[in-house]
């Protein structure tokens, strides 16, 4: 297994948003494969203890990148700062939405920093480091995205639409590179338990119900980099379409706005 993944696509791996979580259990699943990795996120201790324990446990290299990906600039820093790797797997996963409201109860400049970190940085993470890739001729890109993309909502406005932008960004590049040896997922979650999930639905009093684990979820991912455009984690057909099936646009809408009001309703 750690052949398959370092020979098919190359010795190191970024995670952006690998301080914890789900970007957190990226970074172990690939150093357990015998990649090197990558950290980009924004908190230096967080970081550089996620870094140690992960050379320790897998002895493989680790780098760490403080970064805000929300930041213009954030992705051609994080270029420069790996330029002199051959980097073979990319996974993004930033950009969750920490309170699920109303479209006008959140203010302009937080609409706008959610599309910045979800829709400009993995698009320009796919550019300029997919395009290394699709030159060397291998290599993976993983976009992590949710099951809100599957239709707009009611106080899922911007992040819905944010994911699915990374969902058809995702399907996009793998019709283009998927000829040319360079793997894309996009990686559909539901409820997964990670801290940042944990603190929105604290804030709100609202239950965790039924999570994944991350650690699944990355290891899944994993072992179907091959397995695109698509890969919905939890789904008895992760490369099925959408869990709305037949229903016609408006209702579907209908029934994502239902299952939001039912969260917002627990709280």
């Amino acid at each position: 297994m750690t052949e398959a993944l370092t020979g098919r696509y190359g010795p190191w791996g970024v995670v952006a948003g690998g301080s914890d979580g789900v970007g957190a259990a990226f970074a172990h699943a690939m150093a357990a494969r015998g990649m090197n990795v990558v950290l980009v996120a924004r908190r230096v201790p967080v970081l550089e203890a996620s870094a140690a324990e992960i050379r320790a446990k897998y002895d493989v290299e680790t780098r760490t990148v403080a970064l805000d990906l929300g930041a213009p600039d954030a992705l051609s820093q994080l270029t420069r700062a790996t330029s002199d790797l051959e980097v073979g797997l990319f996974v993004y996963n930033a950009g969750g939405d920490d309170r699920s409201v109303a479209f006008l109860d959140k203010d302009l400049a937080t609409h706008l920093e959610l599309v910045h970190r979800n829709c400009v940085g993995p698009l320009e993470a796919a550019y300029r480091f997919g395009g290394p890739m699709v030159a060397r001729g291998r290599g993976a890109v993983v976009l992590v995205t949710s099951g809100a993309a599957w239709a707009g909502g009611a106080t899922l406005a911007a992040y819905g639409a944010t994911k699915a932008f990374d969902l058809i960004l995702a399907e996009s590049l793998w019709a283009e590179w998927r000829t040319r040896g360079v793997d894309v997922l996009g990686l559909v979650l539901g409820k997964t338990d990670t801290p940042s999930m944990r603190r929105a639905f604290d804030a709100e009093g609202r239950p965790y119900g039924e999570l994944a684990d991350p650690d699944d979820v990355a290891a899944e991912a994993l072992d179907h980099l091959a397995d695109g455009p698509t890969w919905i984690y939890g789904s008895d057909t992760p490369t099925g379409g959408s869990p709305f099936g037949a229903l016609n646009r408006r209702d579907a809408v209908l029934a994502m706005s239902r299952g939001a009001s039912a969260h917002n309703d627990d709280a």
